[in-house]
């Protein structure tokens, strides 16, 4: 879905409906940006958007009409000139690589399985004693 410039014309009259109508289009998916004229009530909404999903949104709160829906091309990069690498002295050492070894302690959130079969877990106070561990308990 390519990006949208919508232009819309809502009828608000009170400053808090305009505050609304701004919350209500910048909660919506998609949304890039938004601008509104005030004298004119024109609101121009930007990005990836359902227009009429928002007029429906709108008409909740005032009058809103689609005045224009255009489609807006991405500008274009400019290919930037390549610089030339910096010279190498040729007295450089070549980059030191530190591993670091892998202990129990780099995973903190991972399950131990020894916690399973242990007598004491250690979840809050409580403790569990096993005396036969095939044993089947209903209650």
């Amino acid at each position: 879905m390519a990006a949208k410039k919508a232009v819309l014309q809502l009828s608000v009259h009170d400053e808090r409906i305009r505050k609304k109508a701004f919350v209500t289009v910048s909660r919506s998916q998609g949304v890039t940006s938004i601008t509104m004229e005030d004298k004119t009530g024109k609101m121009t909404v930007v990005g990836e958007v359902d227009t009429p999903v928002l007029v429906m949104k709108l008409r909740k709160l005032c009058n809103a009409e689609i005045v224009s829906v255009e489609v807006v091309k991405p500008p274009e990069k400019k290919p930037e000139p390549a610089k030339p690498a910096p010279a190498k002295p040729d007295t450089a050492k070549p980059a030191e690589i530190v591993a670091f070894p892998v202990t129990d302690m780099n995973y903190p959130y991972q399950y131990y399985s020894s916690y399973a079969n242990s007598h004491y877990q250690p979840y809050g106070n409580s403790r569990v004693v096993v005396e036969e561990p095939n044993t089947c308990v209903l209650m």
